[in-house]
């Protein structure tokens, strides 16, 4: 599931240090490169806590375009 390789892809990435929170798209598309544009516009959002479509909550969004990972890491990261 290309999600859960976005998924992992961030968490490596945070808990590597590559990626600082909270972060944004930029930071993101800087640190895990190689997805499709698409990935980087609307994972984020797609997956914040409270987000309308009922999907996965990964993600808090801490002010306009920041986010940060939830914990604890789901998916067994």
């Amino acid at each position: 599931m290309a999600g859960h390789k976005v998924y992992s892809a961030i968490v490596r990435a945070v808990k590597t240090g590559r990626l600082k929170e909270p972060f944004g798209q930029k930071e993101f598309r800087l640190a895990c490169p190689g997805f499709a544009d698409g990935a980087y516009r609307a994972f984020l959002n797609k997956h914040r806590k409270g987000n309308p479509g009922g999907n996965s909550e990964l993600f808090i969004r801490v002010a306009p375009g920041k986010f940060r990972v939830i914990r604890p890491f789901k998916y067994g990261l």
